[in-house]
């Protein structure tokens, strides 16, 4: 980033809201755009689906940021969310907040239904009547299902999700696009590619793998080991969402009802996957933790649980035509450095 662009921000400062601001990916993008000169207005419910402690660790550091606020709010309570537009002349809006979790999307499917259903149509709706300038909100690899054809594409049809999860993102940009048609109201979906990184979300296998093998206890390996995924760094993750935020979607005017291209519309809305282009073996993900830790793991084989789906891999040609710029962090440098966060955090002596 030039300097002289990075003075100009800081001289005429832009708000952008970033929802669930203490979750993982909003800790690091409140980071990289106050770094950047936005004026960040975080906002989070610091709910208990995983140590709340950790949540307090990011937005203690993000509180220490020139031009952060944070606010606790549940997207639920539109009254408190309208307020906070009133108060506050936000700009852009950047929807990271949900109830995460393919296999807890199993045994509670309410949560889902509440966080990100309710919760995104209050987005949707004060975005609309605060006109806001872009939404970008957060989709998920999940919403490809039981699709088989290797990338994933946005261009792909994505009818066939297999957990409650995966539908309330294929809903949740359903809902977006009926925004975007309805209302002008510009909107961006973010197909998520398995985000790991320091911070890191501990129900994640990288979180649970690194402190189950630290501790000398055993892992389990679904699918026996036969699992690829398309690991993305979170760096690569904010840097392409950063970029996105001025890439405001206008209609495609080659957009056809006749042979509709699922990632555009007649309307201000565009999908993008953010993968690594890359997907690796999940023994292979193991090799390089036990690698980084200087430990063998004990493993235990497992059948592929209900909701997964054995191989991602993402199609980011969109992205790099549009932004140019393509995640490519090594799996072993994006490791390494959870690894190394992993021992500073919790004072281990490996």
């Amino acid at each position: 980033m030039c300097a002289n662009y990075l003075d100009f921000m800081k001289s005429n400062p832009t708000t952008v809201l970033i929802t669930g601001a203490a979750g993982f990916i909003g800790f690091h993008l409140s980071q990289k755009l106050c770094d950047e000169g936005y004026t960040v207005l975080g906002i989070d419910n610091l709910n208990d689906y995983y140590d709340v402690t950790l949540k307090e660790s990011r937005l203690r550091i993000l509180r220490t940021l020139q031009g952060f606020e944070f606010k606790k709010c549940d997207l639920t309570d539109y009254a408190g969310l309208d307020n906070l537009f009133r108060q506050n002349a936000v700009t852009y809006v950047v929807n990271l907040a949900a109830q995460a979790g393919v296999r807890y999307s199993l045994t509670n499917p309410h949560a889902y239904l509440e966080s990100n259903l309710r919760g995104f149509l209050n987005i949707l709706e004060v975005c609309r009547h605060h006109n806001t300038k872009h939404l970008i909100y957060a989709s998920s690899s999940s919403v490809y299902g039981a699709n088989k054809k290797m990338p994933f594409s946005v261009h792909h049809n994505v009818d066939h999700p297999i957990s409650l999860y995966a539908a309330s993102k294929k809903s949740n940009e359903l809902m977006a696009h009926t925004y975007s048609a309805l209302f002008s109201l510009p909107t961006t979906g973010l197909r998520f590619f398995t985000v790991y990184g320091p911070f890191g979300r501990p129900d994640m296998a990288l979180f649970l793998f690194t402190k189950a093998i630290a501790e000398g206890k055993p892992i389990n390996v679904f699918n026996n080991g036969k699992m690829k995924r398309d690991f993305t760094f979170v760096d690569d993750i904010v840097e392409s969402i950063a970029r996105l935020i001025k890439k405001i979607p206008t209609p495609n005017q080659d957009w056809s009802g006749l042979s509709p291209d699922p990632s555009s519309s007649f309307a201000p809305y565009k999908v993008y996957n953010i993968g690594n282009n890359k997907p690796v073996e999940l023994l292979h993900f193991i090799e390089i933790i036990e690698q980084k830790l200087g430990k063998k793991a004990i493993k235990n084989f497992l059948p592929i649980q209900d909701g997964d789906v054995p191989e991602t891999y993402a199609d980011v040609t969109d992205l790099i035509r549009d932004i140019d710029f393509k995640p490519t962090t090594p799996i072993e440098v994006g490791v390494s450095k959870f690894v190394e966060w992993y021992k500073d955090y919790y004072k281990l002596n490996l």
